[in-house]
């Protein structure tokens, strides 16, 4: 989780690339919004489960029926209650080029619903469970992935236990999981998608007042599109390392709110691919994160370094991604301006000698193209950017990114990981420029609209191998309790 949030609208609450700083609430351990479980708004977070509706236990305190559904008490004192959660949008794609190629454009017309329950046992015992259904019609729409299309799907189901030893606070947690303890260009729920990535295995921590640990060992889920039954846990891919965080005392920046957070991670993958070639790979990934407030100014800087193998190949790459904002006023919703500036080598994908191609194990691609076309592998990116609020529930942003390759004789990579096939034979750098809106209507705390625009500007590093250039609009309307 971060402050300075690099959701380039994955969720209808934050804005293009730097939105104003998340609510950092403090608690009486480490700071809650800082402690790897997403930033939490107007009560709601991404990950359902990192809610705290306690004191909607009291009657007096709700506002309407639906409040109610926050605490339905199980026994007469309240030690056991069940938190009821939900989410309905619907929303529009329309993209020209799809895949940059001149072709037809596509249309998709998405529906996602979510319900989840969360089972509070006591102070130190829960269970939460969430169900997912996603649907896709339009024009033009290929194979949708099992991410878009899926009648139902057990999103999450996990156990976790917690409690407090000589002032630390340890817990669990077991079963089918959001995870986001990162920088989200590498770890991300990827809202994008219809159905949202879950991860399998277990995830454990100790938190202080100024200092945490978090320990994880986890595989992907491999969603099918028909039921519960064909969701599987993925049997080639695994996750796992350690995560640190620290407060940054006040008085070390002048009184700044900085969190400093360390990792150390390992991701194995048995069908690993680059340049046509299929093998196993083991990638180390050793960086750290460095984010928060610092009076007007906001930001988020991330550098990592990787190593291990792919078939016989060394890996050594490097990722270096640094966003900041300054507010133009006083108060919380005047303008901000600010860039990010972000690096990710790129070589050996079609050759040999060590792969310096750098990999996000799943993070935010959007960051980079709505339409999914760029990825932190082989990619200099450069954006200036833009945010304000000319209404209190009204905020618009924009930014105008440039990338180029780091390596011109490496391919220029897709969200997904594969090549633009033949852009490896390109010798030109520049890849694309990148124009990009978006305005977000939070009409309530639970309901909200938002547009999106992007113009994609092909660069040589694509036309001279046959790609064109793209434009992509949505637009969805989202209501969540």
């Amino acid at each position: 989780m971060r402050s300075v949030t690099r959701v380039l609208g994955a969720t209808p609450a934050l804005a293009l690339s730097m939105p104003a700083a998340a609510q950092v609430v403090e608690t009486a351990g480490y700071p809650a919004a800082a402690a790897g479980d997403g930033a939490t708004t107007a009560g709601y977070n991404l990950s359902r489960w990192a809610e705290d509706w306690r004191k909607l236990c009291d009657p007096a305190k709700r506002d309407d029926p639906i409040d109610a559904l926050k605490c339905v008490k199980l026994t007469p004192n309240g030690d056991v209650y069940v938190t009821l959660s939900g989410e309905a949008r619907l929303r529009v794609n329309h993209t020209t080029n799809p895949n940059l190629r001149d072709s037809r454009a596509h249309r998709h017309d998405i529906v996602r619903l979510v319900g989840g329950a969360d089972l509070h046992i006591g102070e130190h015992l829960r269970v939460y469970g969430e169900l997912a259904h996603g649907g896709i019609s339009g024009v033009e729409l290929g194979a949708p992935a099992a991410t878009l299309r899926n009648d139902v799907a057990v999103q999450q189901l996990f156990v976790e236990a917690k409690g407090e030893i000589g002032g630390v606070d340890i817990g669990a947690r077991y079963g089918r999981q959001e995870f986001t303890d990162g920088p989200n260009l590498l770890v991300s729920q990827r809202d994008n998608n219809t159905i949202r990535f879950t991860l399998n295995g277990v995830r454990a921590w100790a938190r202080g007042k100024t200092m945490r640990i978090d320990a994880f060992d986890l595989k992907p889920t491999q969603y099918g599109d028909l039921g519960t039954d064909d969701d599987v846990i993925d049997p080639a891919r695994r996750f796992s390392g350690v995560s640190l965080g620290f407060v940054v005392p006040k008085t070390w920046v002048g009184g700044a709110k900085l969190y400093f957070d360390p990792f150390f991670w390992r991701r194995r993958n048995k069908v690993g691919t680059w340049g046509g070639r299929i093998g196993p790979a083991t990638r180390y990934y050793l960086g750290t994160h460095l984010w928060g407030e610092a009076g007007r100014m906001t930001l988020d800087w991330s550098v990592n370094h990787q190593w291990g193998h792919f078939r016989d190949q060394r890996i050594d790459a490097w990722q270096g991604f640094f966003a900041q904002t300054l507010r133009l006023g006083a108060g919380k919703s005047a303008p901000r301006i600010g860039f990010h500036a972000d690096y990710a080598s790129g070589g050996g994908g079609y050759g040999n000698g060590k792969l310096r191609n750098a990999y996000a194990p799943f993070g935010n691609n959007i960051y980079y193209s709505y339409g999914l076309f760029l990825t932190p592998s082989n990619l200099v990116a450069v954006a200036p950017t833009l945010s304000l609020s000319p209404t209190p529930k009204l905020r618009l942003s924009t930014e105008y990114q440039r990338a180029w390759r780091a390596n011109v004789r490496d391919a220029v990579y897709r969200a997904n990981g594969q090549p633009f096939a033949g852009t490896q034979n390109v010798r030109d750098a520049r890849i694309a420029d990148v124009a990009r809106m978006q305005a977000v209507w939070t009409i309530t705390p639970r309901l909200s609209v938002t547009g999106r625009y992007e113009h994609l500007i092909a660069g040589p590093s694509l036309t001279k191998a046959g790609y064109r250039s793209s434009d992509f609009l949505a637009g969805w309307i989202s209501f969540r309790f």
